[in-house]
């Protein structure tokens, strides 16, 4: 426990650390890869956990061990998260998504028993360095999700969607029945989810986000799917709340409360470029940003190169 308190330390004090310039390799845009059907679904819980301790902490000030302690697998509980000061609307539309990432990781630990929860880094700093990122300059004053409804909206604008890409990607890959049946049922409702946050949004398009001077809710939208294209590397899986109109719903319109490529289909995404955008670090081997000691499961740990095995280990207090 000493050297996970110690790293603990280090991950709050310097939270900003994904902030440094991506350091490009040769990313692979194939989901094809040597990989179970419970090694996508395991994976997938990475970004399970993440939006259950993300809703569940917000709306009722309690996280996912305080609903059911089982489920975590003995990873250590998230660093940074806490209640937000939400109205009343959107405090029950988040703890409604909270419980429902409660029954998404009883589902898959139920059929497949499941991977111990990671280390997640919720701080309102890391939340800033990815919106300062994704703007190209330094949020004054600094950007925090937990303040109002409206830039935890935008925070949540950031994770959900990427679990969305990820279970459609997954789906082709799938071999048995049960657990195509399983991820069809998680992907409906984390569409939900997603054009929930979205059409939130899409209400206040016009209104002005104050850590940003001048910038639109759209506008920031729109930078961060950016960020998220920028950080996976293989083109575009993402779109803000409008985009231009040969990239609307049959060229027709630019309005985009559902991001959907030419034939009005979910984009797909591979655990690597997941690992990329939520690594913070366009390295689906070099982890930070909101799994600052790497994800868990064999696919994550399969692509974590052996000089932060270190890292996470002791993060992990030595358990994998």
């Amino acid at each position: 426990m000493f050297k996970l308190s110690l790293v603990l330390v280090f991950l709050i004090a310097f939270s900003g650390i994904d902030a440094s310039p991506i350091k490009y390799h040769n990313p692979s845009c194939s989901g094809n890869m040597s990989a179970t059907d419970v090694d996508l679904v395991h994976f997938a819980m990475n970004l399970e956990f993440t939006e259950a301790e993300f809703f569940l902490k917000a709306s009722t000030g309690k996280g996912l061990d305080a609903f059911n302690a089982t489920l975590a697998k003995g990873g250590p509980p998230p660093i940074g998260a806490k209640k937000a000061n939400l109205d009343p609307i959107t405090n029950r539309i988040i703890e409604e998504f909270g419980y429902q990432e409660i029954g998404h990781l009883r589902a898959i630990a139920d059929m497949t028993g499941g991977i111990p929860r990671p280390l997640l880094n919720l701080t309102r700093e890391n939340f800033a360095v990815f919106m300062d990122r994704a703007v190209g300059r330094r949020s004054n004053p600094r950007f925090d999700p937990y303040a109002n409804s409206l830039n935890y909206l935008l925070a949540s604008y950031y994770i959900p969607y990427v679990g969305l890409t990820g279970y459609v990607g997954a789906i082709p890959y799938l071999v048995y029945f049960n657990i195509k049946r399983l991820v069809a049922g998680l992907l409906g409702v984390e569409s939900g989810q997603d054009g929930v946050i979205r059409t939130l949004l899409y209400e206040r398009q016009n209104e002005k986000v104050e850590e940003y001077g001048g910038v639109t809710v759209a506008e920031l939208t729109n930078e961060i799917s950016n960020l998220r294209n920028e950080l996976g590397m293989c083109g575009i899986k993402d779109e803000g709340l409008f985009v231009p109109l040969w990239l609307g719903a049959e060229n027709r319109t630019t309005s985009n409360i559902l991001s959907a490529n030419p034939y009005s289909f979910s984009y797909d995404r591979t655990p690597q470029e997941i690992l990329r955008v939520m690594y913070g670090t366009g390295n689906e081997r070099r982890p930070g940003g909101f799994w600052p000691c790497g994800a868990n499961g064999r696919i994550a740990r399969m692509f974590l190169d052996e000089r932060y095995h270190g890292n996470y280990d002791a993060c992990s207090d030595g358990k994998n």
